[in-house]
Formats: C-alpha cells, structure tokens, sequence
C-alpha cells in the first residue's frame, strides 16, 4: 500500500477503539460520535478486506488482524505524538501524562508538583488520577502510581517509592472512647476494597476482629472524609494523611500498624522510557530515597 493512501483517521479509529474495548469510549476519546467511528473503522476494513473485531458481551475483541496491527500503530501513534508534543506552542517540551492513585496525589505528589515543575521547565506533567485500578494503555498513559503489591501487576515494571502501612484514624471527638482496640467495637468501621485490612490489624493486635458491617469504599480520600466527619474509624495510610493529623481533623488512636503493600510508580514492560519518563523515576527516587528496582 503506497503511503499517500493510508487511511489516517480510520488508523487512528481502530488504535484509540482497540485500546479503549469500546466504541462508546473511543468516541469520547476521539470526541465524535460513535456512529462516525463505525464508520471509520467499517471503511478500514473494506480497504483491508479484513475484519479488524468481532463484538461480545464483553466488548470488542481483535481479530488476528486486528491484533497484529494494534500494537504497531499504538507504538508509532505514541511515537508521533511525543515528536508534536515537544514542539507544541513554539517552545520544545515533552508531555507526560501520569495516572496517579488519588490518596498519593492529593497526600504527597500534588504539593511536590511545583519544585518538580521548576526543575524541569521543558516537561509538561498531565495527572489523572484513578482509583488504584486502571490499565496504562487504554488510559494513554506513560506511567501510573499505585498501592499494592509488586508481584499483583503483570507485564509491568516498577519503581518503589513510598512506603505507607495503615492505622486507624477518627474523629478527635472519638478518640477518648478509644483506649483498647477492642473498644472499636463498638463504633463504625469503614472499610475499602481489600476486605482482609481490618482482620490483619486487629491479629496484630492481638484482639479478635468484631463484625464488619459499615461501608465499603474504593478510595482512601472519600474514607478519610468520613472519618473526619466522626462517621465511622477508617483505616487508612497515615503517611498521606499527614496534612489531616497534623491540623487535628483525624487523630491515630493507636500505634499498632499493618503493612498492606506500597506506593509504586509503574510503565510498561519492555518500552523504552522517554526522556521525561526518565527524568521522573529520578526525582522521584530522590525525593523518596527508594533506588530503582524493576522486574
């Protein structure tokens, strides 16, 4: 096929589809309507001769053609994009865009931000923040942060940067009525998604864990709000929290603490860093004081 007739936006159509599992959000992406990028692929696939999906339930999914061709066009769509980027508005910058868990954003990575920003004025840093569960390709992200366990993440390499174990944190209201942990028995506690925390912190205390009926919440930020609002006791990273404790909104009413994982920043296997991407992992292993490890 001669270069002037690859069919660009049918390329970009099918990239941004395949990545996304979903035409509905390959149109948000693409900001047309799903109709058009139907149709765009539908025109790629007569050009081709071949189907490039078939749909389930579950979403799309690649044909073989289709398989092949997405990684060679996400590759080379990332490479153009990082060219345009470091030339956008006249001035040669690279973009970075980052997915960040939002208790590490809003309790260590936002107020960092501007010493980061002032030492490398030729890099654009993007945060979008998630809820520990996203997946670096379909988001378009260069690199994500996230809480857990380095072995939970497959075809990922990582840095390790903070380390954060959970406590409990309350009200200063409630913090009196508290001094044995099983007198929490008696009051709310919060919960996220990782059901065992509570069990672990109370083994480690050596006292029997009551039962566990209150809220089942999916960020640390929306538990912290209710356990400053006297809602409940949430069990939370106190390192990111710092800001609340020291203000006195959430008081730690006991010393005893359970390691659950850490926070790392990760990127795709075998893709070779960009220079921003670079620069990152350095200051971040400088502002942690974590060396790089990967594998």
């Amino acid at each position: 096929m001669d270069r002037p007739d690859l069919p660009l936006n049918g390329l970009r159509a099918f990239e941004v589809a395949a990545r996304q599992g979903s035409f509905t959000r390959a149109a948000i992406e693409l900001r047309v309507t799903q109709a058009a990028v139907s149709q765009q692929i539908q025109r790629l696939e007569d050009l081709l001769g071949h189907r490039l999906f078939t749909r389930a339930s579950t979403g799309l999914i690649l044909t073989d053609m289709g398989a092949a061709l997405h990684p060679v066009l996400t590759r080379n769509f990332d490479q153009i994009g990082a060219v345009l980027d470091r030339f956008q508005g006249g001035r040669h910058r690279e973009t970075l865009h980052l997915g960040v868990v939002t208790t590490f954003a809003t309790g260590w990575l936002i107020p960092r931000l501007p010493a980061f920003e002032a030492a490398h004025p030729d890099i654009s840093m993007r945060v979008f923040t998630h809820n520990n569960r996203i997946d670096i390709a379909k988001e378009g992200l260069h690199m994500a942060i996230r809480f857990g366990d380095r072995l939970a993440w497959q075809g990922l390499d990582a840095d390790p940067l903070v380390q954060a174990p959970l406590t409990p944190l309350c009200a200063p209201a409630l913090r009196d009525a508290l001094r044995h942990p099983r007198d929490l028995a008696g009051h709310r506690l919060l919960r996220s998604y990782r059901a065992d925390e509570w069990d672990r912190w109370f083994a480690a205390t050596g006292t029997p864990c009551p039962p566990l009926d209150g809220p089942v919440l999916d960020s640390s930020v929306a538990l912290a709000d209710l356990a400053a609002a006297g809602l409940g006791i949430a069990l939370l990273p106190a390192a990111m929290f710092s800001r609340q404790t020291d203000a006195g909104t959430l008081v730690q009413p006991f010393a005893a603490r359970i390691d659950a994982g850490r926070y790392w920043l990760t990127w795709p296997r075998g893709k070779p860093p960009t220079p921003a991407m670079q620069r990152l992992r350095d200051w971040l292993q400088g502002q942690t004081g974590f060396s790089a490890t990967t594998g």
